[in-house]
Formats: structure tokens, sequence, C-alpha cells
């Protein structure tokens, strides 16, 4: 059987034809590129079935890649089952030259392509990967002796002063449609097939006006109003070119650039600092600290029912949309590790099975900074006082009010913990496990 030679891309974090850099190298290699997407039943076993709205967006975002696709004569081939068992399926529909990706950087995506670059090789199969969703990774950005920054004024430097001497180079994939293999694709796996509903969810735009970034440093921290992005799940599943965006914020918003920036800083922590992807505090003596972990107390508090307005209302935009604007991420957060002495572990792990735009990478570095514990983190003793917090931030209630409607009623719970012997419990706490021995 006179079996097609092609290469292969297989998309991940990575959900478009425009500037993306591994795709960019496939189409640029010279033989006929078939694209690839593996629904992979290790990841989708973890999630909540039958709704989770993250699994949809990448559905519905590879219908839409299909549709372009095939206007070029081509189509993605999309697997729901095992990695290595869906190449092995792959080596024996065509002679495969080399798999071409970008780099993901959290533990099992690791420890997932070492086993398919095994198995790759192993059959003949080159295996090349590419940064793609960062500016810079790993060991790009470092300070002068090689070592790798754990605080973040001075990496946000170097970063820009290295991106300043070498602008950031862009990916034209969309020029080379022309190297994609030439076939009729098969039917994506229906979500229904996977184990999974489609709703009527509609979700952001991939799309940032000028004004917004123009207006952020302003705007950002009050969650009544539209002052942020909403691009987290569109760089979280690479629906967007995180590069196209910093060259967008350069010129329009340093603020704004920062933020992407910590997007980077968190990234290289996790490579460079792995332990803190499985579980580990940065600072290990953080680990010693003795957590109530009052199950009531978290319950009440993933249910938004504190007592404490502004903490509610973002927990209960969390479950009603996936979403929590980012000033009531860090007062949700310290409120559970601080008021109520609960495990940030316990908060990761809340916020990354319901977020849309989760990101282990950025996940942990918000829940350890917010606890103390990670690196460059908000001191023990700093302690949000969630009512400052909501006056400051939602002075009129407009944010409160959409989503507590009883607030300021009979209905409404009185608070579970008293704020300032809440304070002391915290300091008390910390300071007594953090003592030297």
């Amino acid at each position: 059987m006179n079996m097609p030679e092609v290469n292969v891309f297989w998309f991940r974090r990575d959900l478009r034809l425009s500037d993306n850099c591994g795709l960019y190298k496939a189409l640029s290699s010279g033989k006929p590129v078939l694209p690839v997407f593996i629904f992979d039943k290790h990841i989708l076993g973890k999630l909540q079935a039958p709704k989770d709205l993250r699994v949809q967006f990448i559905h519905q975002t590879l219908e839409e890649i299909q549709t372009v696709l095939k206007q070029t004569g081509s189509g993605l081939q999309v697997f729901f089952g095992d990695p290595i068992a869906s190449f092995m399926q792959l080596s024996q529909q065509y002679r495969v030259a080399a798999v071409y990706t970008n780099h993901d950087y959290e533990p099992y995506a690791l420890e997932r392509d070492d086993r398919i670059a095994v198995f790759l090789k192993s059959v003949g199969i080159d295996f090349k990967s590419y940064k793609d969703q960062v500016i810079f990774e790993k060991k790009e950005v470092v300070k002068d002796d090689g070592s790798p920054y754990t605080v973040f004024t001075p990496y946000s430097r170097k970063w820009k002063a290295r991106i300043a001497a070498n602008p950031v180079n862009f990916f034209p994939s969309e020029q080379h449609f022309f190297g994609f293999l030439q076939h009729e694709p098969a039917t994506i796996p229906s979500l229904e097939s996977m184990g999974f509903q489609r709703t009527n969810w509609i979700y952001p735009a991939a799309e940032t006006p000028d004004l917004l970034i123009n207006n952020y440093t302003e705007q950002r921290n009050f969650p009544a109003i539209t002052g942020t992005s909403r691009l987290g799940i569109h760089l979280r599943f690479g629906t967007i070119s995180v590069r196209k965006l910093a060259a967008q914020a350069q010129i329009l918003n340093e603020t704004y650039l920062n933020e992407l920036i910590w997007r980077d800083f968190y990234h290289m922590i996790l490579y460079n600092f792995p332990q803190v992807g499985k579980g580990e505090a940065f600072k290990k003596d953080y680990d010693r600290i003795k957590w109530l972990n009052n199950e009531a107390d978290f319950e009440k508090w993933c249910n938004g029912q504190t007592g404490y307005p502004i903490v509610d209302a973002g927990m209960r935009e969390l479950k009603a949309t996936g979403f929590m604007h980012n000033r009531v991420r860090m007062i949700t957060a310290s409120f559970l590790t601080k008021h109520l002495l609960i495990d940030w572990r316990w908060g990761e792990a809340w916020f990354a099975a319901r977020l849309l735009d989760f990101d282990l990478a950025a996940n942990n570095g918000g829940w350890q900074w917010a606890a103390g514990s990670g690196c460059d983190a908000a001191p023990y003793f700093r302690v949000f006082n969630p009512s400052l917090q909501a006056q400051k931030f939602d002075s009129k209630g407009i944010y409160i009010k959409k989503w507590v409607p009883e607030f300021d009623t009979l209905a409404y719970i009185p608070p579970i913990v008293n704020h300032d012997f809440a304070r002391k419990r915290c300091l008390s706490t910390y300071s007594e496990c953090l003592k030297p021995d």
C-alpha cells in the first residue's frame, strides 16, 4: 500500500491558524501537513462532565478551524482517546516524517510529551516542539548569574529590555495554507460521544479594542465595569496570539503589558520550580501552617454565603459564568486563606475546576500570592479587609447587588467570621508556624 508521506501538526494550546509558530514551521517544511487534535481521555476524564464549557469552547473552535481548512481542500483529523494510540493509528495511515507542535509547560503535558517523543522515535518519527504560548520561557529571562528570578519587578525590567533589544518575531502561518495535505477530513467527534453536552453559552470575543487597553490602568480594578479584556480563555487555548497582543500593549498601555509579563513570569516559575505545580508551597516554610480546613466554612465560601458581600459576589459570579474579575479573585483568595485559614490548595482546585480561563501556572501563582507562600507574594501579615475593598472598588454596590440581590435586606446572612478576630487569628497562626525552629 502506497501511503502518502506527511508531516503532522498537533494542535494543543494553540487553536488558531494565524501567527502559530509550530504550524508555521510545519507548513514551511516542504512536506504536506496533516493537522490533528486529540481530545485526551486522561484530561477529559477528570472534568465535570457533561457541561464543562471549556471542552465546548475547544470543540467549537475546532469546528471553526475545520470550516476554514475545508475551503483549502484540507481538514483536521480529530481523535478522542489516548495520545499514543492516536499516533499509532496515524503511523498506520500515513508515512509520518515528523510531528510538529508547540510547547506545553504543565506537569502532565511534560510527562505526556516525553512518552510521545519516545514512542515516535521508536517508529522513526521526529518530534519537533516550539515556543508559542508565551513571549519568553524557561531560562530566556534570568539574572546576570543565570539563576531564575523569583521577584517580578526585576524580572519585568529584564523582560522589557530584552524585547526592546530583540523585537518579537511573528510567524505568518496564515500565508502558507497551500502546505496543508489535500484530503477529505473525517467528522469531528461530537461532544455527546465524548460524554459532554452542548449549551448555548456565548464566549467573550477574541478581540481587544484599543480604547479598553488605553483605559486599562484606570478601570481594571472595578468589577462593575468592563475594564478588563476577558481574553483569559483565548490565551489559555491559544485562539489569539500572545505576540500580537503584547505588540498592541507595547504601543498602548504598559500596565496591560505588565499583566502579560506576569503570565510569562508564572510560566517561568513553573518551569524552574516544578514543585509548585505538584502541590508544594514555593516557600517551603509555609507548608508548616496549621490550616483549620473547616469543611462547612469552605462550602459557604464556595457557594457565596460568607456574609461578606464582595466575597459572595465573586464566588457567585464564578459559579454562574466561569469568570471572576481579577481584583475579586485576590479578595476571595485572601478571605479563604487568611480569614478562614483554609489551605490555599483547596481554593486553587475549586478555581481550577470552574474558571474558563484556568491556567495552572497563573492559578497556582495567584493562590500562592494570596496565601503568602509564593514567590514575590503578599506578605502573610497583609490581610485584605473585604469591606474596605468593596468600598474602594465597588463604592455604589453595583457589582455586589448584581450577584447578591439580597444584600442590604434582612435575608442576607451575617458574616461567618469577624474581620478583626480573623485577622488576629491569621497573624498568630502564621507567625507561630513561620518562626525559626
